[in-house]
């Protein structure tokens, strides 16, 4: 009895676990798209692109996320306050309401029949919201909405302005006017470029337009208008703001400042990332508030002289890759440079000096050594953990280095123009590209002497000499796109854009499709811990633990589920997603799980008839490729080897040889054989040997 009392209690136990088993929000890394600014009172809010809206209360020092109403995942893309009323317009979920200072939110759109808001403007008592279908007013603070574009000819709005009873709408095709609250529009833009109108500020009788050709100013309520641009370096103007006699435009090259109404203009970036894009704008008294697109916002309290981060509780990182060095994870974002963790992402801090493009795709670690591939600035080293940064670029032509792989004392670079190699840590880099057909490199794996590289559209590449020659190994993978590799011993495995996992057990000579339980099928990142795989997907994060034949979600808690990144750290599982920042979980939650899900351990060894049977192309989900499914069931852990036989008694494939186990196993046969052709029509024999247990099946193979 008491026995049976203390399995019962480790049931419970396990069972607990299982339930309490969540991912955790790490405290970073900091920063993020910032949309838009609204400043009411000594509250800043900010929205974000997919990441809704944050509030801070003492001038950006920490943010907090406010949320409760707002669909997940949410682009806003403009605020406005009317008095106690704050709105919120939204890419595709139309304009939302909190009468709290976001504490709540509610939906607002009845009559708004385009949910596209990309500006909103209050007026008295009207409020205007611009949407890519024109513009629409409401009088009754949202709770119903009317389109009002008589006279507009382009109903693409960008952006609005008021000026006293004037209403500018901002277009594709430049400037219209309305003085009788949208009822009727006239276009003014003569001296105005017909180009898209991002921005507005006004400033007296002066009114300034941001557009993707620079600032134009008109004193006339926009019956004229002429071009301001002198020193303004980049003309691809988001955002313009008035503080006093200053005017700031944020750029795709940062901010620049005018003291004489746009006359000229300087670059004030100082403490800025090197060509932040920066698309929002606010002041607050003596505070300047720029939003950058990527590195979160950032405080200039002397009128853009000198700039610093206020990104604290601003989660809003799309964290393209992760990689640990001893007790150091760091962290490579878009736009936010590299970020190092020492206590579990507990905290996170910038490590940018020296790192002139912060747009970092891969991360890789070479003894003491810490590079950094980067979108359009090539490779950096750090040998101080990111303390700081040297590039180290000398012949490498293409800059883009979305992969990054270390064999040995040898350093390989997947670029958009293919695969350079490094013999002495970057100082000088080589192509090594021949017979690479695809150059779109997008992932590197190391598995001893064989190289591999995943591309985008040509598949896998197999180089045997450290990338001196290449040949394309694909047998089996119907779905080219490549975007992650991993090694698990004698395991390769492919992630592919949309065709979910492929595994080879030869080295790419053949492959099989492994996707059953993988209910999404962009798999962007792999990580490996002993006998456990995990995949990190556009649906989060899943697990196998029998080399893909079967997967099981383990997301619970994990509300940002498109997982770019992947990494094993001691105990605990780190996740880098787009726009949600790095998560946390430990491993021993998400192995309990799967064991919860198979708990009934088989009595008997089982080989079950596989399904569909017969089988080809007419029963295959791609028409490209036959498949189908063995099942079996192991009482206990041992080796298996599962092989193909014709009725000769002729070894057609082997399909496992490894191993597994208890429990529930399965694998997926292509109908090819250890060569990679499609076999003849025909019954074919599979075996199973488990230990010294043996079974076979018949299967029928049509063509």
């Amino acid at each position: 009895m008491k026995r049976l009392l203390s399995f019962f209690a480790i049931v419970v136990l396990l069972g607990v676990q299982s339930l309490q088993a969540q991912w955790i929000q790490t405290n970073g890394p900091n920063g993020g798209y910032i949309r838009c600014f609204v400043v009411n009172g000594s509250n800043l809010f900010a929205g974000t692109d997919g990441a809704s809206v944050f509030l801070s209360t003492n001038n950006g020092t920490s943010w907090t996320a406010v949320n409760t109403g707002l669909p997940a995942n949410t682009t806003v893309v403009s605020l406005a306050v009317n008095g106690t009323n704050l709105f919120a317009g939204t890419f595709g979920n139309g304009v939302f309401l909190s009468t709290n200072n976001g504490t709540s939110w509610t939906a607002i759109n009845t009559g708004l029949t385009n949910t596209y808001i990309n500006a909103l403007a209050v007026s008295g008592s009207n409020l205007f919201a611009g949407t890519s279908g024109g513009v629409f007013l409401s009088t009754n603070n949202g709770t119903s909405w009317r389109a009002v574009n008589t006279g507009l000819t382009n109903t693409f709005v960008r952006s609005l302005a008021v000026n006293g009873s004037n209403l500018f709408a901002g277009t594709d095709r430049g400037v219209f006017l309305s003085t009788n609250n949208g009822a009727s529009w006239t276009a003014v833009n003569t001296g105005l470029t017909l180009t898209s109108v991002y921005a507005f500020a006004v400033n007296g009788s002066n009114l300034f337009a941001g557009t993707s050709v620079g600032v134009f100013l008109s004193t006339n309520n926009g019956t004229s208008w002429a071009a301001v641009n002198t020193g303004l370096t980049f003309t691809s103007v988001w955002s313009l703001a008035v503080s006093g006699s200053n005017l700031f435009a944020g750029t795709s090259g940062g901010v620049f400042l005018s003291t004489n109404n746009g006359t000229s203009w300087t670059a004030v970036n100082n403490g800025l990332p090197d060509f932040a894009s920066v698309h929002a704008l606010a002041v607050n008294g003596s505070n300047l508030f720029a939003g950058t697109f990527g590195g979160g916002v950032f405080l200039s309290t002397n009128n853009g002289i000198s700039w610093a981060a206020v990104n604290t509780g601003l989660t809003n990182t799309v964290v393209y890759s992760l990689t640990v060095n001893g007790s150091n994870l760091f962290a490579g974002t878009d736009g936010g440079g590299v970020f190092r963790s020492t206590n579990n992402g507990t905290s996170w801090a910038a490590v940018n000096t020296g790192l002139t493009n912060t747009d970092v795709f891969s991360l890789a670690v070479n003894g003491s050594n810490l590079f950094a591939g980067t979108f359009g600035g090539g490779v950096f080293l750090s040998t101080n953990n990111g303390t700081s940064w040297a590039a180290v670029n000398t012949g490498l032509t293409d800059t883009i280095v979305k992969a990054l792989a270390v064999s040995g004392s040898t350093l390989f670079a997947g670029t958009g123009g293919g695969v350079f190699l490094s013999t002495n840590n970057g100082t000088s880099w080589t192509a090594v590209n021949n017979g690479l057909t695809n150059t779109n490199v997008q992932a590197l794996a190391v598995n001893g002497s064989n190289l591999f590289a995943g591309t985008d559209g040509g598949g896998v590449f197999l180089s045997t000499n450290n990338g001196t020659s290449w040949a394309a190994v694909n047998t089996g993978l119907t779905n080219t796109r490549v975007f992650s590799l991993a090694v698990n011993g004698s395991n390769l495995f492919a992630g592919t854009f949309g065709g979910g996992v492929f595994l080879s057990t030869n080295n790419g000579t053949s492959w099989a499709a492994v996707n059953t339980g993988l209910t999404n099928t962009t798999v962007r990142s792999f990580a490996v811990n002993g006998s456990n795989l995990f995949a990190g997907t556009g649906g989060g994060v899943f697990l196998s633990t029998n080399n893909g034949s079967s997967w099981t979600a383990v997301n619970t808690g994990l509300t940002n589920t498109f997982v770019y990144s992947l990494a094993v750290s001691g105990s605990n599982l780190f996740a880098g997603t787009y726009r949600g920042g790095v998560w946390r979980r430990p491993l021993s939650e998400m192995v309990t799980v799967v064991e919860d899900d198979f708990s009934q351990v088989p009595v008997n060894f089982t080989l079950e008839q596989n399904y569909p049977n017969p089988f080809n192309r007419s029963t295959a989900r791609s028409r490209l490729s036959p498949a189908t499914t063995i099942r079996y069931q192991l009482p206990k852990a041992t080796q298996v080897v599962l092989k193909i036989y014709n009725l000769f008694g002729q070894e057609v494939r082997t399909l496992v040889n490894a191993r597994q186990p208890a429990g529930a196993n399965s694998v997926v046969w292509d109908g090819r054989d250890e060569s990679g052709k499609e076999v003849s029509s025909g019954i074919y024999i599979y075996r199973l040997q488990a230990g010294d247990l043996v079974q076979s099946r018949k299967l029928s193979f049509v063509r």
